[in-house]
């Protein structure tokens, strides 16, 4: 079945298309062929009653009529002796053979053929009885009349009933051939009911496997655009496809090794500036720490202050390094993660007293919630946990106004064994338009009033890594106007502790 399919993937669209009509032709030629044959057979069963049945039955009725004209002729002329009715009876019994001898050529049934020679004989005798007795005799006659006329009445008695027989055996074929002209004609409306409901389902079919024949590798074009979009750029449409969709899916499949190879070389340079950074931002910070620290000697307040600034800038420029470096081992899949026992709690508190000093600057309170049990302890790389968390209440502390509140939740699900995590701000929301692009790389969005969001928009993409390495989930739910919080779910086994109970 697979090398079949495979066969088919080979033809052109247009091949398919003509196969498929053609298909489809063929099943209405049929269908007309069998309605022809069936009126066809109808048609020669009407000809048959028209030119046959009817036409045989009237004639035969005319034999009646015939005998019945002989026997008047018959008893007039032994009464009145006139030339004239034996003329006229002799006429009539001549034209009587004549019509007897064409339903003998014309009938091809053994009963019909008996019946009609019964007839013949006994008209033959008829006929020879009243030329020897009506006839001959003449007046000597009146002595066996009586006689005579039980002889003539019997003769035509009997040809009478067997005209009756012969016109009743054709009514009955009459009937017969009604009978099967109504039957084929509602076997013929059946079938052709059949074949029309059969046609259109078989066409339909053929339709859809021809439909779907074609837009499958539309579709496995556009699903390998669309993970180009999400930043794979790894898959290509694999398999046959039509002659006409090669040169497309050939172009999509080099597009998307070529973002792939882009993606790679910016993955390197990130990696490599970064780590050029790194040695001279330490030079400077070291520098500035020890200008801090007045080893070179005193300084005037203005002077420790734009120093204090220029430290704080150095490190958090450090962070960011450190940052982009984390993301690019993360996305080549190098970074290796130490799974130990961590209490969750205590690792959320650390994470709160480091951004603390942020929170106090523009006066927001910052809490925690904890609703977890007492010694609550999962599995947990914590410096990237904390690295993770940090990254959210950076995000939370920036967008929040001053003087708002930011809370940080932890609690436990028992029902699905989650350990779910949440911080919450008060700031402006985010757009609806950007929810679903906030965690690529690089992606900041806009402010509800149109502008740019300031910040390097790789802390919540590192963030995201960072959970799903430990089979976590993160989401944002957000309300213009009314905060945004962000959610994260943790199991309670991790994948370390999956390999080690494997």
């Amino acid at each position: 079945m697979l090398r079949v399919w495979n066969q088919i993937a080979k033809l052109s669209i247009f091949v398919r298309l003509t196969l498929g009509y053609l298909t489809i032709m063929t099943l209405v030629i049929g269908v007309n062929w069998f309605i022809l044959s069936q009126l066809r057979t109808l048609s020669e069963l009407g000809t048959e009653l028209v030119s046959y049945h009817y036409p045989t039955v009237e004639t035969a009725k005319r034999l009646i009529t015939s005998l019945l004209v002989q026997l008047k002729s018959d008893k007039q002329y032994l009464v009145l002796r006139d030339t004239s009715l034996l003329k006229e009876f002799l006429q009539e019994a001549g034209q009587f053979k004549k019509t007897l001898i064409s339903l003998v050529e014309q009938d091809p049934s053994k009963e019909g053929q008996a019946l009609l020679q019964q007839i013949q004989l006994a008209h033959d005798q008829f006929q020879t009885l009243f030329l020897s007795e009506g006839v001959e005799r003449g007046g000597r006659f009146t002595k066996n009349l009586a006689q005579y006329e039980r002889n003539r009445d019997a003769l035509i008695d009997s040809m009478t009933a067997s005209t009756q027989s012969y016109i009743a055996l054709h009514e009955q074929q009459i009937s017969t051939v009604l009978s099967d002209s109504h039957k084929r004609a509602k076997q013929a409306e059946n079938i052709t009911r059949q074949l029309m409901v059969t046609g259109v389902l078989f066409g339909m079919g053929l339709a859809g496997i021809a439909t779907f024949s074609i837009l499958r590798p539309l579709r496995r074009v556009q699903r390998q655009i669309r993970e180009i979009g999400r930043g794979d750029f790894s898959a290509s449409v694999q398999g046959e496809v039509p002659q006409e969709l090669r040169e497309l899916v050939g172009t999509v499949n080099w597009m998307g090794t070529q973002l792939q190879e882009l993606d790679q070389m910016k993955t390197e340079f990130l990696a490599n500036i970064s780590h050029e950074l790194r040695t001279p931002l330490t030079s400077i910070r070291e520098g500035t720490q020890l200008l801090l620290d007045q080893v070179p000697g005193p300084l005037t307040p203005e002077q420790h202050q734009t120093l204090s600034i220029l430290l704080d800038s150095t490190q958090r420029l450090n962070q960011l390094i450190a940052t982009l470096l984390d993301l690019s081992k993360m996305e080549a899949n190098m970074m290796a993660y130490s799974f130990t026992p961590t209490l969750l709690t205590q690792l959320v508190q650390q994470t709160v007293d480091k951004v603390q000093f942020l929170a106090e600057r523009k006066q927001i309170s910052l809490s925690i919630d904890n609703q977890l049990p007492p010694n609550h302890s999962l599995s947990l790389d914590s410096i990237r946990i904390e690295q993770a968390l940090e990254n959210l209440l950076s995000n939370a502390l920036k967008f929040s106004p001053n003087g708002s509140p930011i809370l940080v939740t932890l609690r436990h699900e028992s029902a699905s064994h989650l350990t779910a995590i949440s911080v919450q701000d008060k700031g402006p929301g985010i757009p609806p338009e950007d929810l679903p692009h906030i965690f690529e790389r690089f992606y900041q969005g806009r402010t509800p009033d149109g502008g740019a969001r300031f910040g390097s928009g790789i802390g919540l993409a590192l963030a995201k890594k960072v959970v799903e390495a430990h089979q976590g989930e993160i989401w944002i739910d957000s309300a213009l106007g009314k905060g945004t919080i962000v959610q994260i779910t943790l199991p309670a086994e991790t994948v370390e502790e999956k390999v080690h109970a494997s």
